[in-house]
């Protein structure tokens, strides 16, 4: 039976500042699989994908435990063993964060560094991508991008002079990839507003900005009807998705390598976009889209549990 931990974002405090394990996790039973994902849709989709196949094709138990509030705390987590799984990790915001290093525009040499230095410094399989990145981008409507020609980010510097810019309130002042380095590498807008990542979708539509930075996986892009540019000039780093796993764990359970083997490369952006809008805009729950999509693309072919 699958255990759900919700809310363990005051918990994983605790733990960074303490250096103690996560109450209610440390000493979890043997044959259980411990997998932790963000608070968006896509990473509980992800986890729910990667539960309900362990428990089908294993004699694995599994625990989700969610709403972690950055890959920061999944990755504490995943140094001080209480997880054992992360279901979403991104190559942009590793290479950044755990690892400390300098952006890579590159999205091959991106992924064979966190690869690599994820097994000599931490003791972990980064495994390979699902097929898509949820990376920073542009968007603008589809009736704007179509009356002027708009393909690409360099294709709005014409106009970037009089338009709204609607952003994510961490962007702003990021480092590397955040606006002043755009500035530097595109343009200036000619004026920029920050606000909540949730609110820039419907600000865009209802022609309060005119141009919003997005996440491209993000279900709200079809659902308001907007185009995504061509970073035609590589400003934004990378941001592929895998699973990273604890190299212990594949030791004791090898078999979660050939399930994390299933999915790779089989999940495009625009596949995600529609598994996110399921779960953000009509509401059904992350496991339903998870099993749904499962189910469709066959992933329960001769597996073990397939009769049962």
């Amino acid at each position: 039976m699958k255990k759900k931990l919700l809310h363990l974002f005051t918990a994983f405090t605790l733990l960074i500042t303490s250096g103690c394990a996560l109450p209610g996790l440390a000493g979890s039973a043997e044959n259980t699989i411990r997998i932790g994902t963000l608070g968006t849709a896509e990473s509980e989709i992800l986890g729910e994908m990667l539960s309900i196949m362990i428990e089908r094709e294993t004699d694995l138990n599994t625990e989700l435990v969610t709403q972690l509030g950055s890959s920061i705390l999944q990755h504490q987590g995943m140094t001080t063993d209480d997880l054992d799984i992360t279901a979403t990790r991104y190559t942009g915001t590793d290479l950044a964060g755990a690892l400390g290093m300098d952006p890579v525009t590159d999205p091959d040499k991106a992924m064979n560094i966190v690869q690599r230095e994820f097994q000599q410094r931490f003791d972990q399989t980064w495994a390979k991508s699902y097929g898509f990145e949820n990376s920073y981008s542009v968007a603008v409507t589809k009736e704007f991008a179509k009356e002027k020609g708009i393909e690409t980010i360099s294709d709005l510097e014409p106009y970037a002079v009089e338009m709204r810019f609607g952003v994510d309130n961490a962007w702003v002042n990021r480092k590397g990839d955040g606006y002043d380095g755009f500035k530097k590498t595109y343009f200036s807008f000619g004026e920029v507003y920050p606000m909540s990542v949730g609110l820039v979708y419907e600000a865009v539509a209802s022609g309060h900005m005119d141009a919003v930075l997005a996440y491209s996986s993000d279900g709200r892009i079809n659902e308001y009807d907007l185009k995504v540019l061509k970073d035609d000039r590589r400003f934004f780093p990378p941001y592929d998705a895998s699973p990273v796993i604890r190299n212990e764990v594949l030791k004791e359970h090898p078999q979660i390598r050939d399930i994390t083997e299933k999915l790779a490369g089989t999940i495009s952006t625009e596949k995600m976009q529609e598994l996110n809008y399921l779960v953000d805009v009509k509401l059904q729950s992350p496991e339903k889209v998870a099993r749904q999509f499962l189910e469709e693309h066959d992933y329960f072919e001769g597996s073990r549990g397939e009769d049962s």
